[in-house]
């Protein structure tokens, strides 16, 4: 499987060796896993504030390549799409994934073996069962009401 994200951004082992709002556009990038559980829409508890993530994918994620299908453009086509930056993450790291390396990061913690930047390989998310290839549902196919029943549990 070839990367989509390149991952030979110049400065080794940049994300333990510079803070976050030191990097580069493409390291920041770089950063991705490639899981696609950011895409995933969430569950917040109004009372806990807890975030729960469900198997519902945002309309543009493709099941398969764990990929957004119209990443340059997506916010033209999902206003709410947040677009992480080293500004907008300390507001948006609470609901992030647990495995991600952003919110990982962010609160002073190691990447995954698995990560493709430790890796060297973007399968390794996939292999790893962190990711949400083959498992969602679009959705336009499950109304907001429902979406509780499609809620995951993310590796500890």
């Amino acid at each position: 499987m070839s990367d989509p994200i390149r991952r030979s951004v110049g400065r080794p082992r940049f994300w333990e060796r510079y803070p976050l709002d030191e990097l580069s556009k493409a390291e920041w990038e770089a950063l991705c896993d490639g899981c696609g559980k950011c895409c995933l829409n969430k569950l917040e508890d109004e009372d806990t504030g807890e975030v729960a993530l469900t198997r519902v994918a945002c309309r543009l994620f493709d099941d398969a390549t764990c990929r957004c299908a119209q990443y340059d453009i997506r916010k033209q086509f999902v206003p709410e799409c947040v677009v992480l930056t080293p500004k907008t993450l300390p507001d948006a790291a609470y609901w992030m994934p647990r495995t991600c390396a952003y919110r990982l990061l962010h609160e002073g913690k190691p990447l995954y073996d698995w990560h493709p930047l430790i890796s060297g390989d973007p399968q390794s998310v996939h292999d790893a069962g962190v990711s949400a290839q083959h498992m969602t549902v679009p959705e336009f196919e499950v109304p907001e009401e429902d979406w509780e029943d499609h809620i995951i549990e993310e590796p500890t």
